[in-house]
Order: structure tokens, then sequence, then C-alpha cells
């Protein structure tokens, strides 16, 4: 599982140029299932999103979790995460998750995020999504989880 996080002012999701969701402060995970994945790497993997101290304390220190700040939290799918750009010039994905078990996987991970104390919203899956976001720091931090590795 690997997953892109970063610490937004806002973030938002367009299909089909409708607004689908929305956040002000918060964090944006753009999330890729990988083959073999399952819910107990997913937990671990919302657990330290949710954690994960990145926000700025009255030090200016990034001391505090989005639990801590009341963050808000938007979860895109995203297989191309997972793409292998090594040979060629055509990505393989072959270490994506099949489409229905992802699927399965993305809306517990709406659910787990939320049940963390997050407010959680989601881009839709499978869908041609516009994401905008504006970016708070710049603070983008890439955290890679599978089943055998913590």
């Amino acid at each position: 599982m690997r997953a892109v996080i970063q610490r937004v002012r806002q973030a938002e999701v367009h299909v089909n140029d409708e607004r689908i969701s929305g956040i002000g402060p918060g964090i944006l995970t753009l999330l890729g299932i990988e083959a073999g994945d399952d819910e107990a790497t997913l937990l671990r993997l919302l657990t330290k999103i949710a954690e994960l101290r990145i926000f700025e304390d009255s030090d200016g220190k990034m001391n505090l979790s989005a639990a801590e700040t009341r963050g808000e939290h938007l979860i895109v799918s995203q297989f191309t995460l997972l793409g292998d750009c090594a040979k060629g010039r055509r990505p393989s994905f072959i270490r994506a998750e099949k489409p229905e078990k992802a699927r399965l996987l993305f809306e517990r991970a709406l659910a787990i995020s939320q049940n963390l104390g997050l407010p959680t919203q989601g881009g839709r899956f499978q869908a041609d999504m516009k994401v905008s976001l504006v970016n708070d720091g710049p603070v983008t931090f890439v955290l890679d989880l599978s089943p055998d590795r913590p």
C-alpha cells in the first residue's frame, strides 16, 4: 500500500465538472492499493496518517497530528502510485490490486478514517477526477506499507 499525503489548507474533487467532495485544513491522501494488501495494513496506514505529527504547534514546530488539530481528511484512490516505470516507456500496473478488491478497501479506508476521529470525504473510485489543493508548506510525505513490511 502506498500513500502520498499532503498537508493542505483545502482540497476538493470534481467529476464531470461537479464538486463531489472537499475539505478545509487537513490531509489529502492519494491512496494506491497493492495486490495482497489487506484491512490490517489499511488500518496501520490510516492510524499512522491520523497520528502523524505534521501540523505546527504554537512554536511553529511540526508537533501536532490531524486528530489534535481537528483536521479533515480527503482520500482519493490512485492506482497509478503503483505504476512501475523501470522498463520501457509504458508504466506497468501489475502491482495494483484488482478493482473489485481495491474498491472494497477504498470504501473501508473512508470508514476507518472517520472512526479514527477525522471528518473524512473521498473521491469517486475509478472516476476521471480533477483534484485541486492548496498544499500547506508545502508538506508532502510518501508512506509505503505492505502486509510484510512495518
